[in-house]
């Protein structure tokens, strides 16, 4: 990503990470030195900013100079957030949310319009669907949802009037894996804005702006900060053109981030790359066991051999990660019965957090999805969606092993 002139005078890039690796972006990336030597980018928690002049804050009104008037509209540990994770996904500049459904609803309100139309993977985080059939629907909005990882669907789908294609890839909670390269050919071809939720993979697995998207999103709650300890969302865009527009909307919505949060996101981000590894390396032992299990009738885990898309996922990203889906012998009860009986394991939603989490999608993320839609799109209720972590990996696979017992 190119570097972008600072903001403020005061405020002095530390370095251009163009040329560095990925774990020196992760740490120096959007860093900036303030007037007081500050070794870690500073909380600037003021809602509003004081202008030197009148003509200062005219000029900053206008648009003729960049400086900082209000927090929704901008604020300096929030873009250094901006720009790290821009930097990491190769793209123009970012767009930090409150959450990950801000970031969503951004991109849904800059790009889609009265009686425009929306290609989505049927198989996305519940709310990221729900906000299309509930709310986006009443403004004459048109959604089709299909199973993206077929690429005949997504070209059957497209209409004269759709403007966007919108895939998440792994899609959450099936695990299926569409490929970003031969969207981003069908988007040129019919003129549609490609926009990836990248959140399953994080820039370290996945770069989809690198495959020919045009606008990746991450619920930044995940992966990217990894603790499990705040919320938020965040957008990057390859286009200035598109990043203004999406901006736009997303500061006249109200949706920004918060300076501790972004604080707090610049902290987690640092080790994400480290945290990654090591899940990923676990989640493979986790997987292969469960596959081996009796009483598991099915999993969906992109490095096991077994599944569908194994060969595209060994191309489109640079790990497997953390996330898998699995089914019981026994059905719903069956992994009822599982959940309520692990230990290590935590029964929550979210996911990608140094901590083992387990849930299930039909009755907890995907609720508000039909029941009709989530058959349609592979979410049935036996599905156990699990987000391994960085504890021991033999523990975590003794966890599980004893919870199959009660089963």
């Amino acid at each position: 990503m190119p570097e972008r002139e600072s903001t403020c005078n005061q405020i002095i890039k530390k370095m251009n990470t163009n040329d560095k690796g990925f774990n020196t972006k992760l740490i120096h990336a959007g860093a900036f030195e303030d007037e007081f030597g500050s070794a870690t980018v500073p909380i600037y928690q003021t809602s509003t900013f004081k202008f030197k002049s009148a003509q200062e804050g005219a000029d900053c009104f206008s648009g003729k100079s960049n400086g900082y008037i209000y927090t929704r509209i901008g604020n300096p540990t929030i873009k250094a957030f901006e720009q790290n994770i821009a930097s990491l996904e190769n793209g123009y500049d970012g767009i930090a949310t409150s959450s990950g459904m801000g970031a969503i609803s951004s991109v849904y309100m800059a790009l889609l319009g009265a009686g425009s139309h929306i290609v989505s993977s049927d198989a996305v985080y519940g709310p990221a669907r729900g906000v299309l059939e509930q709310d986006f629907s009443r403004f004459n909005v048109e959604a089709t949802f299909v199973n993206t990882s077929k690429l005949e669907n997504i070209v059957s789908a497209i209409k004269p009037n759709t403007k966007v294609l919108y895939i998440e890839t792994p899609a959450n909670p099936t695990m299926e894996i569409t490929d970003i390269v031969a969207c981003s050919k069908i988007a040129k071809e019919h003129n549609l804005i490609l926009v990836v939720d990248n959140t399953f993979c994080s820039p370290y697995l996945q770069k989809p702006l690198d495959l020919g998207a045009d606008v990746v999103l991450h619920s930044i709650t995940k992966f990217i900060n990894g603790h499990a300890d705040i919320v938020g969302g965040v957008i990057v865009a390859k286009d200035p053109e598109i990043y203004k527009k999406i901006r736009h909307s997303m500061v006249y919505m109200g949706c920004n981030m918060d300076p501790t949060q972004a604080f707090m996101v610049l902290r987690g981000v640092k080790t994400l790359a480290i945290r990654i590894d090591r899940a990923q390396e676990s989640a493979m032992k986790v997987a292969d066991y469960l596959e081996s299990h009796p009483k598991v009738a099915w999993i969906k885990y992109p490095g096991l051999t077994s599944h569908p898309q194994y060969e595209l996922a060994k191309t489109q990203m640079k790990g497997f990660g953390s996330m898998m889906s699995f089914g019981l012998k026994g059905g719903y009860e069956a992994g009822q019965k599982l959940m309520d009986h692990v230990h290590l394991a935590t029964l929550a939603v979210s996911l990608g957090g140094v901590e083992t989490l387990i849930q299930h999608p039909a009755s907890m993320t995907h609720a508000a999805v039909s029941k009709e839609n989530k058959i349609a799109a592979g979410i049935t209720d036996d599905l156990v969606r699990f987000s391994v972590g960085i504890e021991d990996v033999e523990d975590i696979i003794d966890d599980l092993k004893h919870a199959l017992e009660t089963i």
